[in-house]
């Protein structure tokens, strides 16, 4: 019953356009930085890799989260969405510690820095940025991926914007202190977008319950059929960032016939379908057979 995600297919053309935008961005920024001798050029490059990083693997992660089920992995390939999204947030911590020390460095022993060409890099970067924000505005609220690649996107625009400011204060009154400034204001923004994004990622590969379900309150309302005396060995988790999947046991208070007992978990169904907009349900319905009914299970 998977139905209700299908609407919110990203546009892979915008993708790819944001990708290649992205990339061709990236190589100028790392050219100039070099050329020009600036790390904050670099770190924004770096800054923007990060986003074509995250564009690619949501692209990927589109193409290969459709594939069909198999046999052995009958929960088909969604998941390939979240480690893409954990190994990308990892990278770009490791990135980000990485500049901190080049722009310690820095501050220890200035460098001059070519004010101008700085620049120009930083205005085509900006240019960039706000094109791929644009494209990518729609779907970044139904998609983790694209979403971390929204923020990594503002963030970037933002840090183009600082680095432009950079660079006229470097070309008029060679402030060159301001260079590993800016270095460590982007890598602290990387670090601040991909934190949040590395905690989810972990949440749903520890098959953690979403957030915004409350098993206490799911447990009293499915209670409230009449049928029903209790229901236990609760577990929610998600597959993706947006499919809840739900299991439970549910007891009934006499001896039905199956055909009564299938009407009575279809109305559980319902109402977890409902309210609480789960799509993935599976109850195992019983009779006093379950020993230990704690909500959470608490052995295996």
């Amino acid at each position: 019953m998977a139905h209700s995600h299908h609407h919110h297919e990203p546009n892979k053309k915008n993708l790819l356009i944001s990708v290649l935008l992205n990339a061709s961005i990236t190589l100028a920024e790392f050219v100039g930085g070099i050329l020009s001798n600036s790390l904050a050029l670099l770190s924004d490059a770096v800054h923007n890799l990060s986003d074509t990083m995250a564009i690619v693997i949501s692209y990927l992660a589109i193409l290969i989260g459709k594939k069909d089920s198999t046999s052995k992995n009958t929960f088909g390939f969604k998941r390939i969405e979240i480690l893409a999204a954990l190994f990308n947030a990892v990278v770009l911590i490791v990135i980000s510690i990485y500049l901190f020390y080049e722009a310690y460095k820095r501050f220890v022993n200035p460098e001059p820095i070519q004010g101008k060409l700085m620049f120009i890099v930083a205005s085509i970067g900006l240019a960039g940025n706000l094109i791929s924000v644009l494209l990518l505005h729609k779907d970044s609220g139904h998609n983790l991926n694209i979403k971390a690649a929204y923020l990594h996107l503002i963030g970037d625009t933002l840090s183009s914007v600082g680095v432009i400011i950079g660079s006229i204060l470097i070309y008029f009154w060679n402030i060159y202190w301001i260079d590993p400034l800016l270095t460590i204001l982007i890598g602290v923004v990387i670090i601040k977008a991909t934190w949040g994004i590395l905690k989810e990622t972990i949440e749903i590969l520890m098959q953690a319950s979403p957030a915004e379900l409350n098993l206490k309150e799911i447990k009293i309302e499915l209670e409230k059929h009449p049928e029903i005396l209790d229901i236990h060995h609760v577990h929610a988790w998600r597959l993706s960032d947006s499919i809840i999947h739900f299991q439970c046991h549910a007891d009934v208070n006499k001896n039905l016939p199956i055909k009564e007992i299938d009407k009575i978990r279809i109305d559980l169904e319902n109402i977890l379908h409902n309210q609480f907009k789960i799509d993935h349900i599976t109850i195992q319905m019983e009779l006093d057979t379950c020993s230990e009914k704690s909500t959470i299970n608490k052995g295996n």
